[in-house]
């Protein structure tokens, strides 16, 4: 199966990660949420398929390339 590797685009803190390993998820369903310069961004699913990763936790700073989760489809 190919993979697809979702990161941190940009220096925050993760406010609430929306899914847990093995969830299924749809193209552009939302991940985690992560703040950013006062503003709340949402992280979204690029791809349809399963989760196999997750390597934020909730209100952890993150810096931008940081994994945020692995989607096997």
């Amino acid at each position: 199966m190919a993979k697809e590797i979702v990161e941190v685009p940009l220096t925050g803190k993760i406010l609430s990660v929306n899914v847990k390993v093995g969830d299924k998820v749809k193209e552009d369903d939302v991940i985690c949420v992560l703040e950013s310069m006062k503003m709340e961004n949402p992280i979204v699913a690029p791809v349809a398929g399963k989760i196999t990763q997750i390597g934020v936790s909730t209100n952890e700073t993150v810096e931008a390339g940081k994994m945020i989760a692995v989607i096997e489809y």
